[in-house]
């Protein structure tokens, strides 16, 4: 077994977890190799991140098209995506050498002008400042296998995997919704209309997006990255990738439990 470890030297508690994963990876005769950017991870059977969850998205796609197995220990501050807390280095050790189970997460794939870009958490198509503009905000139609849902007048959508329902989704008024659930979600982003309300639709769906407004321009953005901006000419589809995203849980994964310890920490 190779164990690749993915750090972000950035986080407050990075130094000490660090050190004692390598250390007990090195008690175990564990081989493992050490990225501090995502373009020199290799192809290791096991990636460890240690972060919080902007770095495990970083990592996520990359280990989701080569087949790797993810595991989060959290070194950051909230850590939805993390399986592990930092003082649990024992215990995650112990399961990566004693046999584990994995979940795989669906991932989003976005089509528009030629390009494909991905998310596990969400697809968010966003209003631009447009000097001089009489308003500033967008409208969006979406449709579901051909199916007009509505037209959204406000600051944009997004379309969430169950992974990234707990995101920007859940701020935004939208429902969690479990990581086993084959499903999407399109929330509405400040909407006009108090009849915009959020959508549950199943994941083997195609939704195409129409901008709706002439000369107006919307910014793609996937997982925090920006993907370009694109205007009303332009095709855009948003359907589940041909790959997901393996995380490494252990036996006793209560993902309830998870969430209330999360919420409770992220609203104090």
């Amino acid at each position: 077994m190779k164990v690749g470890v993915y750090c972000n030297r950035q986080t407050k508690k990075f130094l000490p977890i660090r050190d004692g994963l390598l250390r007990l990876l090195a008690e175990k005769k564990i081989a493992y190799e050490t990225y501090y950017d995502e373009s020199e991870i290799g192809s290791p059977d096991i990636l460890i991140v240690l972060g919080g969850d902007g770095t495990i998205l970083k990592a996520t796609l990359l280990a989701g098209e080569r087949g790797i197995d993810l595991l989060g220990i959290n070194s950051g501050n909230l850590g939805f995506l993390t399986e592990f807390e930092g003082e649990q280095l024992e215990k995650a050790v112990e399961l990566i050498c004693g046999g584990y189970e994995t979940e795989e997460r669906s991932v989003l794939e976005v089509r528009a002008r030629g390009g494909r870009f991905f998310a596990l958490n969400d697809a968010v198509f966003q209003r631009r400042f447009e000097e001089g503009a009489d308003d500033n905000v967008v409208e969006l139609a979406a449709e579901i296998d051909g199916k007009k849902v509505d037209t959204f007048v406000g600051d944009g959508i997004i379309v969430s995997t169950p992974t990234g329902s707990t995101a920007y989704s859940l701020s935004a008024g939208g429902s969690i919704l479990t990581p086993d659930i084959k499903a999407f979600i399109l929330t509405p982003i400040c909407t006009h209309s108090l009849h915009n309300r959020p959508v549950v639709y199943p994941d083997t769906s195609v939704m195409r997006v129409k901008i709706e407004a002439e000369g107006r321009r919307v910014c793609l953005i996937c997982d925090g990255r920006s993907c370009g901006d694109f205007c009303k000419e332009d095709e855009i589809t948003v359907r589940k990738a041909p790959f997901g995203v393996r995380f490494i849980k252990s036996k006793n994964n209560n993902f309830f439990d998870k969430l209330l310890f999360k919420l409770n920490k992220w609203s104090s």
